[in-house]
């Protein structure tokens, strides 16, 4: 099927990469090129394909279109798939092989969702839509996770936890076991959260602590 990803920057040309991989691992998405609001037609992105056009582009299609939305801020991409109502387009959940699932049958995925290299899924795992798991994330037994969230490398999130929505969960943090995230909370890159935060606010550090900027 045709695919296009939304997003002509560097987590666009990864998610071409990705593309690649799961072709390579017997997919078969043809990737047609790129949309982009902020970049000319025609613009050559890498060897990965072409800007092809913005939002109009979907809009008028009139065949069955894929679409990848490959921008890496998890209130642009909500942006982005609301202004999208085309019935002919859809959101694949364009998965690594790479990734490790311990039991896949008690896994239920929304979609959407970007799955990078070398990641782990547990079992009994909910995830919505429009989710960034990028590589070498570890998400834990008896998770839920909701929507337009983003995990970034490394992160780690122990069992029986809950995430609402918009959160961004930096590199090489750790959510221990139990926790419930709400919604709009960022965590900082190697920080540790053991208590419950408070929605749309920023927490970093050994423990994580909110931080007021």
């Amino acid at each position: 099927m045709n695919i296009a990803i939304y997003g002509a920057g560097g987590f666009g040309k990864e998610v071409a990469c990705l593309i690649r991989r799961i072709n390579a691992a017997g997919g078969d998405w043809h990737l047609i090129g790129f949309c982009d609001d902020t970049k000319p037609a025609g613009t050559q992105v890498s060897s990965y394909g072409t800007v092809l056009g913005g939002m109009e582009l979907l809009t008028k299609a009139s065949e069955p279109l894929a679409v990848a939305i490959a921008i890496n801020e998890n209130r642009a991409v909500r942006r982005i798939r609301e202004s999208i109502s085309n019935p002919l387009i859809t959101f694949p959940n364009l998965i690594d092989p790479s990734l490790f699932w311990v039991d896949r049958d008690t896994v239920k995925m929304g979609e959407g969702n970007i799955i990078q290299n070398h990641c782990m899924i547990s079992c009994d795992v909910t995830i919505g839509s429009f989710n960034l798991i990028n590589d070498h994330v570890v998400v834990g037994h008896d998770n839920t996770i909701g929507d337009f969230n983003g995990l970034m490398p490394g992160a780690h999130l122990s069992g029986g936890i809950t995430i609402g929505n918009n959160n961004l969960l930096g590199a090489a943090c750790v959510v221990l076991q139990g926790m419930t995230i709400g919604d709009g909370v960022t965590l900082g890159a190697n920080s540790v959260l053991m208590t419950t935060p408070r929605n749309n606010s920023t927490y970093l550090g050994v423990p994580a602590r909110k931080f007021d900027f």
